[in-house]
């Protein structure tokens, strides 16, 4: 197998979520394009993303499922809808994320609880019931969690999601060390500043986005498509001695 065949996903099952627009929509294009079939999960419609897979010549399944207060149970009947859908399950990339802004002296215990849930908890009960598929079935398994910036930096106003992506980042670690001898690999992609629904209110405040142009070595937001060629590399095997890894897409940020 030549190198550039290690990138192709071919025969490939890849579940995204919160894949109806934003990095989720092009993470899910970017591995269709690659050769994988994928699962959508959103509480958005997915038609959009749907459809630009199937262009591909790729198969495209839509969840439109909250993942707002996900249980162990649930996690494990989405794996399972997803293997019956499409005949499998190789690939996860937990990516369904939300934010919320306010003072940690005033943030609320819903801004607090909902954050948590969706960015932390339904990525771990999504990768627990993935890995015992990826078990019973006897059958390496790709798990990409959804890391950030703020997995190495505290940020403002932003108290429950930075403390999910830390979490995450310890999560995607701590499951690699436990997962690697089946032949599950977890890894996480951190983006840097990407121009998507999440930093509007940053980038409509001309002062703050010229300060935060001013800190990026590429002298540029994020776009998508960025993501995709990391996302496959850590989907394929190219990267099958790669585990545990935080790999920074921030155009330079942390380097700074």
């Amino acid at each position: 197998m030549s190198v550039i065949d290690t990138f192709r996903l071919d025969g490939k099952v890849a579940i995204v979520t919160g894949s109806a627009r934003g990095l989720g929509q092009s993470i899910a294009i970017g591995l269709a394009d690659a050769g994988a079939d994928v699962f959508l999960v959103d509480t958005l419609a997915g038609e959009e993303t749907a459809a630009a897979i199937r262009q591909l010549g790729r198969q495209a399944a839509i969840c439109q499922y909250d993942l707002l207060g996900l249980a162990s149970d649930r996690a494990e009947q989405l794996i399972a809808q997803c293997n019956s859908s499409l005949g499998g399950v190789d690939i996860l990339v937990n990516n369904a994320g939300i934010i919320r802004r306010d003072t940690a002296v005033d943030f609320s215990e819903r801004d607090w609880r909902e954050v948590l849930s969706i960015n932390l908890d339904a990525a771990f009960y999504l990768s627990q019931a993935a890995a015992r598929h990826f078990v019973a079935k006897q059958r390496p398994g790709k798990i990409i969690n959804m890391a950030s910036m703020l997995s190495f930096q505290g940020g403002v106003t932003v108290v429950s999601y930075a403390a999910a992506k830390s979490a995450i980042a310890g999560m995607t670690r701590a499951l690699a060390n436990e997962w690697a001898a089946d032949k599950i690999f977890v890894n996480a992609l951190a983006p840097g500043y990407f121009a998507t629904e999440l930093t509007r209110g940053i980038r409509s405040d001309p002062v703050r986005e010229a300060e935060l142009l001013q800190r990026i070595p590429a002298g540029r937001w994020g776009v998508p498509e960025d993501l995709q060629g990391p996302v496959v590399f850590l989907a394929s095997a190219a990267s099958n001695y790669l585990n545990g890894t935080i790999l920074a897409v921030d155009g330079g940020w942390l380097s700074r």
